[in-house]
């Protein structure tokens, strides 16, 4: 099997930046796993790498679809397993970086992701209960066909839900249940973390980055290009809040703190969803200095694998 490097953590504790780091390092190159910068014109709320950063190593995944173009997991695996083994085929080293923690799993646990199609009268029924009943009837409905599917998901993560019940309906198996394979790819599992207050510092500074940027302008442009606030590509942070704020219903400030607040949750999130998988990742403490032993990690790891000469 061919080698993978994946870097995982929250957001804005700096997986680009070192990733970027390691494919100068070692020849590699990286395929994002984040489900938002898939989509063009959505640049500064995805926090995008900059063209000069994409000038540096080659960059795959990002700017594939448009906003209101459909795209699924198993969309996006077939792409990764696309890209990274384009990247193998000339002797490059591949680099999974994404804070979607169900992208990442789906490219490294090799998921063996269910083709049933979407049923719109089922998903319509599901849409109203979650409307009428709040999205934790939803997700308790999903803790009873599949309890496993249910403590990975998000219950505020709706269509998510959805789908996997969707799946449960349509197959008769649990959710879960369909998503085990055999992975493709040996891979080493690199994790960034920090304390609990350096995070939500970066994390505001973040959104403060992404105001001064431009980010009210970008979604302005995005709905000027036709592209409205009900597609899901624009259910992302940053994105739906900022809709509250052009419709005039509440203050720019008011809206920059509630974008904070959720992205701090996020945040929490996805630390719920790496932290289970400990035995499997690295763990570095960004506040001590992680270039050095993450190098010197990655340099042992293909060494031993014998795939690239050091």
């Amino acid at each position: 099997m061919n080698c993978l490097i994946a870097i995982v953590g929250p957001t804005s504790v700096g997986k680009s930046a070192l990733a970027i780091r390691l494919a100068q390092i070692f020849d590699g190159e990286i395929v994002s796993a984040d489900s938002r910068q898939v989509y063009h014109y959505m640049d500064i709320g995805t926090a995008k790498p900059s063209r000069e950063e994409r000038a540096l190593v080659p960059h795959y995944l990002i700017d594939v679809i448009d906003p209101d173009e459909d795209f699924s997991l198993a969309v996006y695996q077939e792409m990764a397993y696309q890209a990274v083994e384009d990247i193998h085929r000339r002797g490059k080293l591949a680099l999974l970086v994404g804070g979607s923690g169900l992208y990442v799993q789906a490219v490294i646990g090799g998921f063996k992701i269910p083709q049933v199609t979407p049923n719109p009268e089922l998903r319509q029924s599901l849409e109203e209960k979650a409307a009428d009943e709040g999205y934790m009837a939803l997700h308790k409905e999903l803790e009873q066909v599949d309890p496993d599917a249910a403590r990975k998901i998000d219950p505020r993560n709706v269509r998510r839900v959805i789908r996997a019940l969707e799946v449960c309906h349509i197959t008769g198996l649990p959710f879960s249940q369909l998503q085990m394979s055999e992975p493709l790819f040996q891979t080493l599992v690199i994790g960034l973390t920090t304390d609990r207050e350096d995070l939500y510092r970066r994390i505001d500074d973040r959104v403060d980055s992404m105001i001064e940027q431009g980010l009210v302008q970008e979604i302005q442009s995005l709905l000027e290009r036709g592209y409205s606030f009900d597609l899901p590509s624009m259910s992302g942070l940053g994105y739906n809040q900022i809709e509250q704020y052009l419709q005039g219903k509440v203050e720019l400030d008011t809206v920059v703190q509630h974008i904070k607040y959720e992205i701090h949750r996020f945040a929490r999130h996805q630390y719920a969803w790496f932290r289970p998988r400990d035995e499997s990742i690295h763990w570095f403490d960004i506040r001590n200095g992680v270039e050095k032993p993450i190098r010197d990690l990655v340099q042992e790891f293909l060494r031993d694998r014998e795939k690239v000469k050091i």
